[in-house]
Order: structure tokens, then sequence, then C-alpha cells
């Protein structure tokens, strides 16, 4: 059961942490119900995921087959050791995280203009020192590599949104988590108890 204090249901801010991340995971089934996850790079623009890769191969197979797919991205910020709020119970341990779902159908996008523009948006993410030529339909040197390459859209139906930053703790236990975090000072450990300020119902 997904607990509704982790939700977020913001869109502004779904859509700033999906355009801030380049990987997810797609989740596809045959017809025969086999399921398949695929990781890969993606773009989130206009409400839409956008992943890109050959004509062939499996997962193009899987949604030729069955259309309805799933697509996970998550981004783990901090491991919180047990010991941080509890000195003798591991029950405690746990992470920190933000991780958006979606459910909906992947379509194959057919335009050229469509497809350099989201080819454009990949490599502004991926690539955002330049160093190429403008991904242009009309340019012929990638005329025809857009013809080639498949671009997939998945249309969301269902999106949700789980933000966990230990919403659901006492303040005692908060503090403690915010002193071991502080202690331990690990690479993402500060930004973590931003986050944890960020999303506690009770911080002012």
């Amino acid at each position: 059961m997904r607990r509704k204090e982790f939700k977020i249901e913001q869109e502004e801010e779904v859509a700033q942490f999906l355009q801030g991340m380049s990987f997810g995971f797609l989740g596809t089934s045959d017809e025969q119900g086999q399921p398949r996850v695929t990781p890969l790079n993606f773009v989130y623009m206009e409400g839409c995921f956008y992943f890109h890769g050959s004509h062939a191969g499996g997962k193009m197979e899987s949604i030729r087959q069955q259309a309805r797919v799933c697509f996970t991205v998550a981004d783990e910020y901090a491991l919180i050791p047990s010991y941080f709020s509890d000195p003798h119970l591991a029950c405690p341990a746990t992470a920190y995280f933000k991780s958006v779902t979606a459910y909906g159908v992947a379509e194959l996008v057919e335009a050229s203009a469509e497809k350099a523009a989201v080819l454009s948006r990949f490599m502004n993410k991926l690539q955002p020192e330049g160093g190429f030529d403008p991904i242009d339909a009309e340019d012929p040197k990638y005329r025809s590599r857009l013809k080639g390459v498949a671009v997939v859209r998945i249309v969301p139906d269902e999106l949700t949104a789980k933000f966990k930053f230990g919403q659901n703790l006492k303040e005692e236990e908060r503090s403690g988590i915010t002193r071991g975090l502080e202690e331990r000072n690990g690479e993402r450990d500060a930004e973590t108890i931003e986050m944890m300020k960020k999303y506690c119902p009770h911080h002012s």
C-alpha cells in the first residue's frame, strides 16, 4: 500500500523532477503476458515520456504486441541506517528517495519534426556542452538518420509520485536522522536534510 504522506501531487514539482532525470525503467509485456523491464535514457516533455532506439529488438516487439506499458524513474538520495533513530532495532533502516511511476500507451513517433525535437532535447540533456550540429528534420545529413531511428512516446493516463524523506516520523526520530546525516556528511547527506525540511509537514 502506498502511504499517502509520501505522495506528491503537484504537477510542476513532479515535472521538475522528471526533467532533471535522464534514466528510467520501461516495463512491457508480450501477448503471452511475459514481463520485460528495460533500462533506458528518456526525456520528459509536454507531459509525455520519450525514448529512442532501434526499430528491431525485444522491447519494440513487446510494444508492437502490447502497447500498454509502465515507466518508472527513481533517484536515491541516502541510505538511512537503523541506528540513526534507534540503537537496537533493525526496523528503521530505510532509504530516502524520489520516484515516479507512469502507466500509459506507447506510440511510435512518425513525424520527422517531432523526432528532431525529441532528439534535440536528448542532446541538450546528455551533452549540454554542445559539440554537434543542431538536429533539423530538413538537414540532409539528419534526414535518413531520423527515418532510421525509432522514437517512442509514452502518453500517461496514470502517474504517481512518491518522495520519501521521513514525513511519517515523529520529531524525535527525525532529529536523530538529521544528526546522523550531519555527522556522516556523505555525498548527498546535506541535500537529503534539505529535502527532509522541505517535505516535513511540521517544518516551518
